[in-house]
């Protein structure tokens, strides 16, 4: 029988490639650069699930099996679909921290260039201030001002000085941002 045709299991888990990618990724990984407060964050969750979660959802689990009919339990129920849920995060959390490459900005301190971990203050040739801080994938929070190294505002903004203007095309077309402060 052809190969096309038949599942073959494997060993690897595709929790973490992007389902709108369509296929397997090619080549190695790109970094996952990552900033020492972010690291600490994630590796705090990571054990908050290993230490307290499933343990308990596990406890409630076998407690629930033991009540008989596991059909029409919903504790049981819920709680295999809960662990499921947290297996799945911690195999994604593991995987993530081990490709982890923690870049610590404190070295930058002094310097007007823009780097990963710098927050950037910038204007708008509109005159719109805004400040962000260049982080890693997984620490992303835009309505914090935390943006992703990958983001086109972040690769505007790298390398560039205090002082500097920028030009970022957007779907509404060039905007120009004029780098006012740096700081790590």
């Amino acid at each position: 029988m052809n190969k096309a045709f038949v599942k073959e299991d494997t060993d690897e888990d595709d929790d973490d490639l992007d389902p709108s990618a369509g296929s397997e990724p090619s080549g190695p990984a790109p970094p996952n650069y990552i900033t020492p407060e972010g690291h600490a964050r994630m590796r705090a969750e990571l054990l908050q699930l290993l230490d307290t979660d499933r343990p308990e959802v596990v406890r409630i689990v076998s407690w629930a099996a033991s009540n008989g009919d596991r059909s029409e339990n919903g504790d049981y129920l819920y709680g295999k679909k809960r662990l499921r849920e947290i297996d799945r995060r911690i195999r994604f959390l593991t995987r993530r921290l081990d490709r982890a490459e923690v870049v610590d900005s404190t070295r930058q301190r002094g310097n007007d260039q823009i780097f990963f971990g710098a927050t950037v203050t910038y204007r708008q040739l509109d005159g719109i201030e805004r400040k962000v801080r260049i982080v890693g994938v997984d620490e992303v929070d835009p309505l914090n001002g935390l943006i992703s190294w990958v983001s086109p505002v972040a690769k505007a903004l790298i390398k560039a000085h205090e002082g500097d203007l920028v030009s970022l095309l957007t779907p509404a077309g060039r905007l120009e941002l004029e780098i006012l402060t740096v700081t790590y």
